[in-house]
């Protein structure tokens, strides 16, 4: 199965309260096969973290499914 994975920009209204809250008015979340997964991040660095763990995750998962 193959599962993609991707940063999406959030912008305005879509932004958690508490990120907003901050003084936040856009922030990044990660996409599993388009549904999100985890929280909001503030950063777009700190989502694209999130995502190489997904991946590695994903990874290690079908590498387990092979043996």
């Amino acid at each position: 199965m193959q599962c993609r994975v991707d940063v999406a920009v959030m912008i305005g209204s879509g932004v958690p309260e508490g990120l907003r809250a901050m003084g936040q008015s856009v922030c990044w979340v990660v996409l599993l096969n388009g549904e999100r997964r985890g929280t909001a991040f503030a950063s777009r660095d700190e989502a694209e973290e999130c995502k190489a763990a997904w991946l590695a995750e994903l990874q290690a998962k079908a590498g387990d499914s092979l043996h």
